[in-house]
């Protein structure tokens, strides 16, 4: 791929540099007030290049350039536009910012896009920046000092309060453009999501002659390297990374906060678009209910509960339900909810997005479009909430607040996590059963269930020894995997809470007690089968005598089902010993030696012995004949 294939700008090419030396750095504020000239001054690259950028002299697209610092870091900047109309595109660059350079003209002052990007920014979770007043070199001292004071006094209770207000000018004779990079190159280091997983939202896509499909934007989190597989959400579009850039620069990896090109290889340009987000195969699912934390701008108007909305997400726009939870008293907030207000709520979206916890978003009136406020995501993946459960809900949404994302194990219930999303997501704790960490509350709580389903069965049951373990799954916790159930058995049986004996499963505390009546019947049964000896009964004949006796009979290992006979297990011990001793002293044993050895046995009871003494690996036929099975 050529060094400058998939670049942001025309910009000569810079060393490449580690993530924690670049700052990604916004030019926001008001139509016309010198963003794309001040970049222009500090860069040398023009970021108006569409002609209808050049020919009205307004951003209308997202542009990108870099310029390196004294200090050795690079400022990677993003040009957004100013006009009202294009919000959205603002939004879409301004999503993963470092830092801004708010520009205010010292000419016009403070403007209504001067208030809403400084807002939106906001609400966006941008924390640092500075603020250039341009076009200084177009007005007098007292107006440079009414400018001046107009800015404080905007920023005044913003992220932008106390930071440094530099008077600039980009026209022939620059002014201020040291003071600027200095405080730039002054910004602390970001910290970046670089353990998350990959997203890149795609902020463009072109095709480039020689190399095929290229995609640009700011890595979010996680890393990428030349080579890889990737996913194209919410599309599901398969692909492979065949090349990268990093700040223009050919790299064989990125990692969170680097500008980043990456040629596709296997999906065509026309079916990309801004929205859409690059992801490694193993990504969490895609969203559609989000529980955020929803603030409304106070200038905002009052928002009904349900009203639609239009939510921008990374730079994707989807439309949503508002599904307000609670409030701050965790009682249902009043409707419509009032500007300023801070609300616990869902976000239901018509179609799926690409969100994991922390993420932020801002909403706006689905006509007239205006910014209405902004959310922080704190469950992507949440269940759709019910009146009867708010109280629940609102205790769960504090602690995601907090930074307690184990809820989102608890909220999994007994289905669970799989360990790679935890990791991924950094879901702490969890108990492993099976493929999947369950909370260990729903743990307690399902060996809770289990136990008792246990008891109930030895209740129903008393002279069976135990429960089939497969029985007992598929009545009680039918919902858990095999391995799942499996595993909680075993962590039940380690803990002393049951005891496994072959396939079946008991309480530590339970053994089969006979009552006198019970004893005798008992003891008439196995009377019953020694006196018959080989000539045993068949076990259809009795089961239905005393189906609890029969069956405790043979638990004890007290008969035996052969074929279709219940055989007292002494005489089959008997018979054992006997086969064995002849064949040794023969060599082997025909059908009619073995009807001899045991008194003249009829034909249909000496074929099922036989067959016994092969299914138990004693015996094995050779020919008509049977021998003794090696070792």
């Amino acid at each position: 791929m050529h060094s400058t294939a998939p670049t942001d700008s025309s910009a000569p090419a810079a060393p490449a540099v580690s993530p924690d030396r670049v700052l990604v750095i916004g030019t926001a504020g008001h139509i016309d007030h010198g963003k794309t000239s001040l970049v222009r001054a500090l860069t040398g690259v023009d970021l108006d290049r569409l002609p209808e950028e050049q020919e009205r002299g307004i951003t209308i697209a997202l542009g990108f350039t870099r310029l390196g610092l004294p200090s050795g870091r690079v400022a990677s900047f993003i040009d957004v536009p100013g006009h009202e109309r294009l919000v959205r595109t603002m939004i879409s660059g301004a999503t993963g910012l470092d830092a801004v350079v708010l520009c205010v003209s010292a000419v016009e002052g403070v403007m209504p896009q001067t208030r809403e990007h400084l807002d939106i920014l906001a609400l966006l979770g941008v924390q640092r920046g500075v603020v250039a007043l341009t076009m200084t070199d177009l007005v007098d001292e007292e107006m440079l000092e009414l400018a001046t004071l107009d800015v404080e006094e905007a920023v005044e209770g913003t992220f932008l309060e106390g930071a440094p207000v530099l008077a600039t000018a980009a026209g022939a004779t620059p002014r201020g453009l040291p003071a600027l990079i200095a405080a730039l190159d002054a910004l602390p280091a970001p910290d970046r999501a670089a353990r998350g997983p990959l997203r890149l939202p795609i902020d463009r896509a072109f095709v480039q002659r020689g190399f095929g499909t290229v995609v640009t934007g700011t890595l979010r989190s996680g890393q990428v390297a030349d080579g890889d597989e990737v996913v194209v959400l919410p599309e599901g579009l398969r692909s492979r990374v065949r090349g990268l850039q990093v700040h223009g620069q050919p790299q064989p990896a990125s990692s969170a906060g680097l500008r980043t090109a990456l040629n596709l290889a296997g999906v065509e340009r026309d079916d990309l678009h801004r929205g859409m987000v690059v992801v490694h195969p193993d990504h969490p699912p895609l969203a559609q209910m989000l529980d955020v934390e929803l603030r409304l701008l106070p200038g905002a108007p009052p928002l009904p509960h349900r009203a639609r909305v239009r939510l921008l997400l990374g730079t994707s726009e989807v439309m949503a339900v508002v599904a307000p939870i609670a409030g701050a008293d965790g009682a249902l907030p009043p409707d419509p909810l009032p500007p300023g207000s801070t609300t616990w709520a869902q976000l239901r979206t018509d179609s799926p997005v690409v969100a994991v916890p922390g993420d932020r978003c801002i909403l706006r009136r689905a006509s007239p479009v205006t910014t209405l406020g902004g959310a922080v995501v704190h469950d992507p993946w949440a269940p759709r909430h019910r009146a009867r459960h708010r109280d629940r809900s609102t205790a769960q949404l504090r602690r995601l607040a907090a930074g307690d994302r184990s809820v989102l194990l608890a909220r999994a219930g007994d289905g669970g996590l799989a360990p790679d999303f935890c990791d991924q997501m950094s879901i702490p704790g969890g108990i492993l059963l099976g493929e999947t960490r369950v909370h260990a509350d729903r743990v307690a709580r399902l060996s809770d269930q289990l136990a008792a389903a246990l008891a109930a069965w030895h209740a129903d049951n008393p002279l069976a020894p135990g429960v089939p373990r497969r029985d007992l799954h598929h009545s009680t916790l039918a919902h858990l995997e095999p391995r799942a159930f499996d595993a909680l058995v075993q962590r039940m049986a380690d803990a002393g809470r049951l005891v496994l004996e072959g396939p079946r499963l008991r309480a530590p505390d339970f053994a089969v007690r006979l009552s006198s009546d019970q004893q005798r019947r008992l003891d008439g049964l196995l009377r019953e089968l020694a006196t018959a000896g080989l000539e045993a009964p068949r076990f259809a004949e009795l089961l239905p005598r005393d189906p609890e006796l029969v069956g405790l009979l043979l638990h004890r290992d007290q008969a035996v089902r052969v074929g279709d006979k219940l055989v007292h297990a002494p005489a089959l011990a008997t018979m054992q010993a006997r086969v064995e001793a002849f064949i040794r002293a023969e060599g082997r044993m025909l059908p009619t030696d073995f009807k001899e050895l045991f008194g003249g046995l009829s034909r249909k009871h000496a074929i099922p012995l036989l067959e016994w003494l092969d299914s138990q690996r004693i015996t094995v036929r050779d020919g008509d004949a049977r021998i003794l099975r090696p070792a």
